[in-house]
Parts: C-alpha cells; sequence; structure tokens
C-alpha cells in the first residue's frame, strides 16, 4: 500500500482551497460535497442577514461549513496515515517473539 499524504499538507491544501484536502485523502465525492455546501450555507446566510451585520456574520453558514471541512481533512489523514503504519510494522519490532501469546 502506497504511503498517504502527511496530514500537514492535507491541512495546508485544506485551507487554501476548500475540499482539496478531502481530495488528497481519496475523498472527492466528499470535498465536493463539502464546497457544495459552502456555496449554500453561504449563499443562504448572504441573503437572509439583515444589512447591518458583518460580512463575518453574512457569511457565517459557509465559514462554519469550511472551518468542519477543515477538521474533517485532517482527521481523516491522521487515521489514514496511522492505519497505514500499523499495516506496515515489522511484527518483530514490537518485542514479541513471532508466535507469542500477543499474537493469538
Amino acid at each position: 500500500m502506497k504511503q498517504p499524504t502527511n496530514p500537514v499538507l492535507v491541512l495546508a491544501a485544506a485551507l487554501i482551497l476548500p475540499g482539496s484536502g478531502q481530495v488528497l485523502n481519496r475523498q472527492p465525492v466528499r470535498g465536493l460535497m463539502f464546497l457544495f455546501f459552502i456555496l449554500l450555507l453561504g449563499g443562504y446566510t448572504l441573503k437572509t442577514a439583515s444589512p447591518d451585520v458583518s460580512i463575518v456574520g453574512k457569511l457565517a453558514g459557509g465559514i462554519f461549513v469550511y472551518a468542519m471541512s477543515l477538521f474533517d481533512a485532517y482527521k481523516q489523514a491522521r487515521i489514514r496515515i496511522e492505519v497505514w503504519r500499523r499495516g506496515n510494522r515489522n511484527p518483530a519490532s514490537d518485542g514479541r517473539a513471532p508466535g507469542s501469546k500477543g499474537d493469538q
């Protein structure tokens, strides 16, 4: 199995372009869904917010989904790399002899 992308690189890509962290995690549909909901909720709060609200308030729905997409991309990358590390671990390097009681 090929080594997954570094979680910090995934987070940096997700910061720059929403949804790209999920694409680097090999979840492009999930990335498109996040991008869709960022635009949908950002547009909705932009249209429904009162005129005296700041731009952050007007885009709060999109900003919230964007923050969740950052968290999701980093978390998924961390899970993928830990699963990869455990799958590629040398059985003799964990301190137990092959065939010991811990292998059962």
